[in-house]
């Protein structure tokens, strides 16, 4: 180590004009001040090094950033700073250096100077004005004195010697610095200190600095005095309620704190509980009872014995189990849905004959606005039982299911016990609703949750995080409802036994509107049957021109808004009687909401009627076909998703592969692009239900025939030319019938789904069932391939594998 400690008295005259530049970075060093500093960086360190073998001066500026050990250019430095004088040295290592320096006086940055490795600056030394002690001076400088000494008084590490040495300053500017280079202020300000050069203005700025100051230190000492208080306070009360509990029970005289236990302690005793509900009751009593009620952890055991004893551990709903009241309450509330509700008739029935039955979890799937939660309560009117909901759509916080543990703060229960507390027995009928939007996040998984509670063979001991004791859930019905299944995560899908809600037909709305939304919006409106009365052809100009859904919801929301009409006009003229026809929807509703599908329009080769599919019910898409001179490609439009453009290609290979069959020429691909386009490009498509229809169009685009009218198909295809199944066959059918279609071709494998079809609708249209892509191109299009044999010549021998394939099928 070597050190080098020197004494210097340099005068302002000898500060040279140019100086060397030592960045400052969180702190300030004021004129006549001494600050100790290690410097570690290598520019710093050959910057000391050629210091102390000058004249020992450099210039500190401060940094205005705050980042320790980067390299600072000369945009990052204020302009204004100190000349200091390096009075001691100590090297400890190569890199490493530990100084003393003392400020000398201000100075400001005139222009900066190339040519060393550090920043070195051309500059102007600065001195103070306004330095005459006149009276407003010395009242600053007495204020701020007086005002430093309270500071000392409160800053444990300021020494106390230091306010005398403050009082025995005589000169304004050295006061006025040495103020604040020690007290605890921004940097920011101390900077601006150091850029007054007019004492007055000096001396304010300092003032409203120890004024700052003083305040905060003033604050902290209140606080830290009222804690203190507080803390004495508690032990006093503490002392005297003992005293106090002593003397009452030398009088023979109860407390409020006793009553309490000897209440939970019988609450306890009536509830029966289960044997490790009561073992925990009992110890969390006894700890309760060793707490003082000012006690935090008071609070937390009260609150969980008061769970412990409301919650209904034994309390049942007697079960009716009339399977005729039970039909006739189905059928009472919902109109259709025959399948559902044999379901629910066929559950009852074996409760009924089998009371320790465990059914099956019943999850009620569809589009929404179904009637999938009002199920739900009539299985609970037909049964006697509470009903409970609780909605799952966003929960991404495994303790929405089981609770938070008792060690947080303001801990609770899972949604599960908390509706079962409300619902003041153990065999409500309990609905989950909206399942299938369930989601995990770092909270943990909710659905994971869900599957011990719903499971039969597992939730007799549902163990919730703040009970921490097992809760029976045998004779909880749970039931789900959900809009799509494939969000639901397989293992919790498994548990559950899935009852599809399909749409409803024209002819159902129909029905239900007359039956059960018109008079309900009669009477949330205030009107009477005398008031209001809806043709026929007004519902059907409704369902068709206003609503678009599988569902019930947008239809009621409309008849609403009719309602709603009628009654504005009623309020002014009350005596009259409104009859809404057809012709009348245009006034309430406005201008037709949907443009009616048509799918006998077609009259140019290459557009085919394709059948979707979608959440709000079925629906028809046209499938477009075009080709244009130029190299072989295929472009596919109309925001089509994944699979769907797979089945695109899929037929295009078909076409292409079977193309001499179809009486086409294998060139025209080789000189053609072809573009396949879906209409309604915003509306996202996906799926392989598409593929006959993109297939037909193909084949109608390329042999330049019309696909009949009136004519729809759906289907998956393959590249050996299958028709495979696919879904939603009763939406489908219903979607071509409103659209006007009269024929549709269907995989044969979907022949079963027939009988979910509305027989009126199955007397108007005719079905094609089919297994090959050959048939549907011969209904569609009348197309029959050629079946002719092929000469195995030696350039057929070195063709590919799929094409012997194809020889070896057309010659069978």
């Amino acid at each position: 180590m070597s050190e080098i400690n020197t004494a210097v008295n340099v005068s302002p005259d000898h500060i040279p004009d140019i100086l060397p530049l030592l960045p400052m970075v969180d702190t300030n060093l004021f004129p006549k001040m001494v600050l100790p500093l290690v410097i570690m960086q290598k520019e710093a360190i050959e910057l000391i090094d050629e210091c102390m073998a000058g004249n020992r001066m450099l210039g500190l500026l401060l940094s205005k950033r705050s980042d320790i050990g980067s390299r600072h250019s000369s945009g990052d430095l204020y302009t204004v700073g100190t000349v200091a004088v390096i009075l001691k040295m100590a090297k400890m290592e190569e890199n490493r250096a530990q100084l003393l320096i003392q400020g000398l006086n201000r100075f400001k940055v005139l222009d900066f100077v190339e040519g060393k490795p550090y920043l070195q600056a051309r500059i102007q030394v600065l001195e103070s004005t306004n330095v005459t002690g006149d009276k407003e001076t010395l009242a600053l400088m007495s204020n701020i004195i007086e005002q430093y000494e309270k500071i000392v008084r409160l800053s444990p590490g300021l020494p106390a010697e230091i306010a005398a040495m403050i009082k025995s300053i005589q000169e304004p500017d050295i006061l006025a610095d040495m103020v604040a280079s020690t007290i605890n202020a921004p940097i920011a300000e101390k900077q601006a200190v150091i850029e007054m050069m007019d004492i007055k203005e000096r001396l304010q700025k300092v003032t409203r600095l120890v004024n700052d100051q003083l305040d905060i230190l003033e604050m902290g000492s209140r606080i830290q005095n009222q804690v203190k208080e507080d803390m004495d306070k508690r032990q006093r009360e503490y002392y005297l309620r003992q005293q106090l509990k002593a003397i009452r029970e030398e009088l023979g005289e109860t407390d409020d704190e006793s009553v309490e236990i000897d209440e939970y302690r019988q609450k306890i005793q009536e509830k029966s509980l289960p044997e490790t509900a009561a073992r925990e009751a009992d110890r969390e009593l006894k700890r309760l009872s060793r707490m003082h009620p000012s006690s935090s952890e008071y609070v937390v055991s009260s609150t969980y014995l008061d769970w412990l004893t409301s919650l209904p551990w034994n309390e049942k709903s007697e079960d009716k189990l009339d399977i005729k009241e039970a039909r006739r309450i189905l059928d009472h509330d919902h109109y259709g849905l025959e399948k559902p509700k044999k379901r629910i008739l066929e559950y009852l029935a074996v409760r009924k004959l089998k009371k320790d039955s465990k059914g099956p979890i019943l999850c009620f799937f569809g589009p929404p606005g179904t009637g999938k939660t009002s199920l739900g309560k009539s299985i609970a009117r037909a049964l006697g039982r509470k009903f409970v909901r609780i909605a799952l759509g966003g929960i991404r916080d495994e303790a929405e299911i089981r609770g938070h543990r008792r060690t947080y703060v303001g801990a609770l229960p899972g949604r599960i016990i908390q509706e079962i507390r409300r619902a003041g027995t153990n065999n409500p009928v309990f609905m989950l609703d909206e399942i299938d939007k369930v989601s995990s996040s770092y909270h943990g998984d909710p659905s994971s949750a869900l599957l011990e509670v719903l499971d039969p063979e597992q939730n007799d001991t549902f163990a919730d995080h703040y009970l921490d004791v097992p809760f029976d859930l045998r004779d909880v019905i749970f039931l789900t409802t959900a809009n799509v299944l494939h969000t639901i995560p397989a293992p919790l899908r498994d548990r559950m036994e899935v009852l599809e809600l399909t749409g409803y037909t024209q002819d159902e709305k129909m029905k239900i509107a007359t039956r059960y939304l018109i008079p309900r919006q009669r009477e949330a409106n205030g009107l009477t049957t005398s008031h209001i009365k809806f043709t026929a052809g007004a519902i059907k100009e409704i369902i068709s021109g206003y609503t678009r859904e599988s569902g019930l919801r947008n239809l009621e929301r409309e008849i609403g808004t009719v309602c709603r009409g009628v009654a504005s006009k009623i309020a002014e003229e009350p005596d009259q009687c409104i009859s809404i026809a057809k012709k009348d929807i245009h006034d309430y509703l406005g201008s037709v909401k949907n443009m009616q599908e048509n799918g006998s329009n077609i009259s140019v080769p290459g557009v085919v009627v394709g059948l979707a599919w979608t959440p709000v019910g079925g629906d028809i898409l046209f499938v477009e076909a075009a080709a244009m001179k130029g190299s072989k490609g295929l472009i596919l439009t109309g925001q089509l998703g994944d699979v769907m453009k797979e089945s695109a290609r899929t037929a295009m290979s078909y076409i292409r592969g079977h193309a001499p069959r179809f009486g086409i020429e294998s060139e025209f691909f080789d000189k053609h692009e072809i573009h396949i386009h879906v209409p309604a490009g915003s509306i996202p498509k996906d799926g392989p239900s598409a593929g006959v229809t993109m297939l037909t169009a193909l084949a109608s685009l390329v042999t330049e025939k019309v696909v009949k009218k009136r004519l729809a198909m759906t289907g998956e295809i393959t590249l050996r030319g299958d028709v495979l199944p696919v879904g939603g066959i009763k939406e489908k059918v219903i979607a071509a019938s409103r659209a006007g279609i009269d024929h549709i071709i269907l995989p044969r494998w979907n022949e079963k789904d027939m009988e979910d079809i509305p027989d009126n609708i199955k007397e108007n249209m005719n079905f094609t069932f089919t297994e090959k892509m050959d048939e549907v191109l011969k209904y569609a299009l009348d197309i029959k391939p050629a079946r002719k044999r092929k000469k195995v010549t030696e350039d057929h021998e070195n063709s590919s594998v799929s094409e012997k394939g194809d020889a070896v099928a057309d010659n069978a």
